[in-house]
């Protein structure tokens, strides 16, 4: 098994605690409502949102992937990092033992946040991923982060 890791981050005019809650705390409430076009819901499987919980995304008809789970491994809200771990999924398994992510919210001076994630790719005896090969899920998660840091413009008093 081999380990890949991939980091990225984008700066929010959005106070941290706010995309914290909004992306973390209340995502499975959240997302479905404001981005219904892509997720269908969020589900807690197992749990009610702390650490080992397992929520599952349910995708909306006619995409790529139909579900994921993840697990979460640790929540702080006193410093805004989350870290969870992809446990299955209906297509990405078959290269893929697991993906470990950390999301942290940060304040810039600007009053807004730097967001910062990892991911860390467990793949198959054998198999070596490549940049292109997760910009996709990359591009995605930054597009979803997007959709929030607008809805939450638009309503500054949601998750003041």
């Amino acid at each position: 098994m081999g380990i890949t890791t991939f980091t990225q981050e984008f700066t929010t005019p959005i106070a941290p605690s706010r995309m914290f809650k909004a992306l973390i705390l209340d995502s499975h409430n959240l997302i479905p409502k404001i981005a219904p076009q892509g997720i269908k819901n969020i589900d807690f499987i197992e749990g009610d949102g702390g650490v080992g919980s397992i929520k599952q995304t349910n995708f909306a008809d006619g995409g790529h992937l139909k579900y994921l789970k993840h697990k979460i491994d640790a929540l702080d809200s006193d410093n805004l990092v989350c870290k969870y771990t992809l446990i299955e999924g209906d297509v990405i398994f078959d290269r893929i033992e697991s993906v470990v992510y950390e999301v942290k919210f940060e304040a810039s001076s600007n009053g807004g946040c730097i967001c910062k994630m990892s991911s860390e790719y467990h793949t198959k005896a054998g198999v070596e991923l490549k940049q292109e090969e997760i910009k996709q899920g990359k591009e995605k998660a930054i597009g979803l982060y997007k959709v929030v840091e607008e809805y939450l413009s638009a309503n500054p008093n949601v998750y003041a």
